[in-house]
């Protein structure tokens, strides 16, 4: 997770090999939070010469002996959320709501390097456990409601950051499940109150499916007019097209390289999202 060097897993789809995929831990991008009724009198009460009479709210609707006062509403007022006129991103951004940021990147890791393992690996059913409850969970429960993180989106990311091995560290110090690195998680914990423990694979799934939701408002605000749709049939053949690219693009990149203020969302990192994209449909992890 936010990272500009290539992943350690290669993405593995349907027990195909997706063409591009660069294995080994360092290698360069593959080129080409916050969660009365009223009962009727017995005779009717003949009301005073000197007052005006009101007419039953049924009956004032229908245009028949208006109120001479005017009932205040009691019903509170909000403003429908706008609809969009256009799937497309925006092609000037809006400045961003977000303002504390994750760290930028760390630097790409030595040529060659491999990566280590540490503690106990998670089994396959314990790690299905763990994401589904990942993307089950609300991160933006006042601000944004509406933002879910797919299951499959979480799941085909794990396989393509660590093929779902909760105990691997990576050579530019990505770490789990998710591979998230220390200082974005640092960052996530301080941002959304949280205490995730980056080591234990639950918290680990939750510390990505977080920052996934947390890129989902950041880019979502500045180009999509607070569209949160992570759905595939919005997308084109344009990778800079929906949503769902920019997010899976960005959590490998870092936000600031695919969403900058006064230019386009740019995809820095094509391969990867072409292989997460598969892995959503075609991931052999979607039947564990």
């Amino acid at each position: 997770m936010h990272r500009r060097a290539g992943r350690w897993a290669t993405a593995a789809v349907a027990g195909l090999v997706l063409a591009g995929v660069v294995t080994g831990c360092g290698g360069q991008e593959r080129p080409a939070r916050e969660v009365a009724v009223e009962l009727p009198t017995e005779a009717p009460v003949e009301a005073p010469a000197d007052e005006s009479t009101e007419g039953p709210p049924a009956v004032e609707a229908m245009g028949v002996a208006p109120s001479a006062t005017p009932r205040p509403s009691t019903k509170p007022t909000s403003k429908p959320k706008p609809r969009r006129t256009s799937a497309g991103p925006l092609a000037t951004p809006k400045p961003p709501i977000e303002t504390r940021v994750p760290p930028p990147p760390p630097k790409p890791a030595p040529s060659g390097c491999q990566p280590t393992y540490r503690g106990t690996q998670a089994t396959r059913s314990e790690v299905k456990s763990a994401l589904s409850d990942a993307a089950a969970k609300t991160y933006w429960p006042t601000s944004a409601p509406d933002i879910k993180i797919p299951l499959n989106l979480l799941k085909a990311t794990a396989w393509q950051e660590s093929g779902w091995q909760s105990n691997i560290v990576a050579c530019d110090g990505g770490i789990g499940l998710m591979q998230v690195m220390p200082a974005t998680a640092d960052w996530m914990n301080q941002r959304f109150g949280e205490s995730y423990d980056i080591d234990a694979y639950r918290d680990n799934a939750y510390l990505g499916a977080n920052y996934l939701a947390w890129l989902t408002k950041y880019i979502g605000d500045m180009y999509f007019e607070s569209d949160y749709r992570l759905d595939a049939s919005l997308c084109t053949d344009q990778l800079n097209s929906c949503l769902l690219n920019a997010v899976i693009s960005a959590y490998n990149y870092g936000h600031n390289a695919v969403a900058r203020e006064g230019e386009p969302l740019a995809i820095p990192n094509p391969q990867y999202v072409r292989n997460v994209r598969a892995l959503m449909t075609e991931c052999v992890c979607l039947g564990y």
